[in-house]
């Protein structure tokens, strides 16, 4: 009897030892797929402090990288030398210009680069959140037409992440419905990653609704959940 106590003891004392492994996810949000037109296109606002508890709540998300553009002005960024464009150092920068040059300016550049420096206040709460920006600076391009085109290109720093960074997570969560990321979600699901897909429904290429399944969210399931109430604040 006594040995038979003696087991049961030990098994009890081992079952409240044992740890059981904790899935790592991380999350990597394409700002220029997942929001591009903003309320326009997605009909609704999303509150990104409530995406952020989301995620950690439903998925236990630890990191939250934010891929997207910003508009520098000639802003001193070092491609060579920076990831990402150091957003504070461009907020002084922005609000240097405003006072040093605005006589100098027309109203519709004083405009412009009001839009530009509230959309910099913008990032700047999005990283007291929590989210680490990967911002990269908007350039002009030309299509074959002729007609610029003003866009910033993450695509590429964001499959580099993903795929670099891989050893540090078990499940990575894709705010993301380009179909040009599919080459590396099927990467990372050959490296035994669990991969889900959170997107907009109508923005997201067919093929990453077939690679990922049943683990494709639709934002619009999401969106008295997600919506944001208040009229302040940029639309992304």
């Amino acid at each position: 009897e006594l040995e038979y106590k003696y087991l049961i003891t030990h098994f009890t004392i081992s079952i409240f030892c044992f740890k059981i492994p904790i899935m790592k996810t991380v999350a990597f949000i394409d700002a220029s797929n997942l929001f591009y037109g903003g309320k326009k296109s997605l009909g609704w606002s999303i509150d990104n402090e409530k995406l952020r508890e989301y995620l950690k709540e439903k998925y236990e998300v630890s990191e939250l990288y934010y891929f997207g553009g910003v508009e520098i002005h000639r802003f001193p960024f070092d491609y060579l030398r920076d990831d990402t464009v150091p957003i504070k150092e461009l907020e002084k920068y922005l609000l240097d210009l405003m006072k040093d040059k605005s006589e100098s300016m027309s109203d519709a550049q004083i405009t412009l680069l009001d839009r530009h420096y509230r959309r910099v206040r913008f990032y700047l709460k999005l990283q007291k959140l929590g989210y680490k920006l990967m911002l990269k600076p908007v350039k002009t391009y030309e299509t074959e037409e002729g007609n610029p085109v003003r866009k910033a290109n993450c695509d590429v720093d964001m499959t580099l992440m993903m795929a670099t960074k891989k050893d540090n997570f078990d499940r990575a969560i894709i705010l993301s419905g380009d179909g040009d990321f599919l080459p590396v979600l099927k990467y990372l699901k050959e490296c035994d990653k669990e991969v889900l897909v959170l997107a907009r429904g109508p923005r997201t290429a067919k093929e990453i609704k077939r690679f990922a399944g049943s683990k494709f969210m639709d934002f619009e399931y999401l969106r008295e959940r997600l919506k944001r109430t208040d009229e302040d604040g940029i639309d992304i």
